[in-house]
């Protein structure tokens, strides 16, 4: 089944890490086009590549953020 979605440039503001190390590094993401107080989102900070490793996102990197959601759940 088809998806509705959008999809969002943001850019990579800062790579957090831990203070626990059993806890996983994050990115933080600003999202460009979003409201000014929920602009930036954090999510663990590991990406797979189109040969299926794994990799890490750097400071400064531009990201595409997408939405996507089943048809039933939108108007």
């Amino acid at each position: 089944m088809k998806k509705n979605k959008t999809t969002r440039i943001g850019v990579v503001q800062k790579v957090i890490k831990p203070a626990d190390h059993s806890e996983p590094e994050k990115a933080q993401i600003a999202v460009e086009g979003a409201d000014h107080l929920y602009r930036e989102i954090r999510i663990e900070n590991v990406v797979t590549g189109p040969d299926g490793q794994k990799a890490k996102l750097k400071t400064g990197a531009e990201v595409e953020v997408t939405v996507e959601a089943d048809p039933t759940a939108t108007q």
